[in-house]
């Protein structure tokens, strides 16, 4: 898919205090983030964070009340007519015409845009070669998915939106779209997607912003955001009842060191590769089988959990 190139180095989508209120509601209280050409945007939140909305401003569907986005450098609430053929909208729902078959609906998007990429070729990339003269209301669900995709990509865009794009896919089916995905970052597209799917989001994402009741919470790459509040622990297992006297004295009083349960031990400071070697060296003097030795890390799920209390779900 080498025929995707960024038309500029400067921001795909950038939102400046962007502000959506619906009554007395406040569904996007502030929101301020910038997304470069070849990365990819993990929009993550629970019911009602503003998921949505935000989307929908960036795609001109929905006007914010304050603030600025810029999409391509265009402003998507003025700027629809020269934006759309140069992004592309992945829909949960799928979007699809009920009464069209799978490839002429694919041939009625292409037909719109100005160099399209082969609808054959897409089809067949996506495993949906056999469903070609199936109506769209009779494709499956794991069906429905990758036309939706296919959709949004057939135009060659710049910056795609992807919402869901996997939900109901069996896994060689989910893991043939990662694959996509990676491509489509690798020949310059910006992408946003929105998942409910943690390891999809630390697997594809170079960033990840978390919405809550309309603010962002937390913002940086899957790896930062695990190592936050973990980043200084490490945990190791043995017998229980060690004497942990001796290692505190060899610490220096640098760490704090217990036991945790019966035969779980954590060591709390500053982490390095002498840390692991002194610990480990400690249990060699001690005549003491370590079983396992780890750097605490929590998943992205734990700490996106530990900031809103909510299971992730996207709607």
């Amino acid at each position: 898919m080498n025929a995707y190139r960024p038309r500029t180095d400067k921001p795909c989508l950038q939102l400046k205090g962007v502000v959506k209120r619906f009554g007395d509601t406040t569904a996007v209280g502030g929101v301020d983030l910038q997304l470069a050409p070849a990365r990819v945007l993990a929009l993550l939140g629970p019911n009602g964070a503003g998921k949505t909305t935000t989307i929908e401003m960036c795609e001109g569907f929905t006007i914010p009340d304050e603030g600025e986005i810029s999409v391509l450098g265009l402003n998507p609430s003025i700027d629809g007519d020269a934006l759309r053929p140069r992004i592309g909208v992945m829909l949960q729902g799928g979007g699809g015409y009920p009464g069209a078959r799978a490839g002429e609906m694919l041939r009625v998007v292409a037909a719109c845009a100005a160099d399209p990429l082969d609808p054959d070729w897409l089809l067949g990339t996506l495993g949906l070669t056999e469903a070609v003269r199936t109506p769209y209301k009779r494709l499956s669900g794991g069906r429905q998915q990758p036309l939706s995709l296919a959709c949004a990509l057939v135009g060659r865009p710049e910056l795609v939106f992807l919402d869901e794009p996997t939900a109901g896919l069996d896994p060689q089916a989910r893991h043939l779209v990662w694959e996509l995905i990676d491509s489509l970052r690798r020949d310059g597209v910006a992408i946003v997607l929105t998942t409910h799917q943690m390891d999809e989001a630390e697997a594809l994402a170079d960033d990840v912003v978390i919405l809550d009741h309309g603010r962002i919470v937390a913002t940086g790459s899957p790896e930062e955001l695990v190592r936050r509040g973990a980043e200084h622990q490490l945990r190791f297992t043995a017998i229980p009842g060690l004497d942990l006297t001796t290692l505190q004295a060899t610490l220096a009083g640098t760490h704090r060191i217990s036991e945790t349960g019966p035969g779980s031990y954590l060591v709390e400071g500053h982490l390095s590769p002498q840390l692991l070697t002194t610990v480990s060296t400690w249990c060699t003097a001690m005549n003491v089988l370590m079983t396992e030795l780890r750097v605490e890390q929590r998943s992205l799920e734990e700490y996106f959990l530990d900031l809103t209390g909510r299971e992730l779900s996207y709607r």
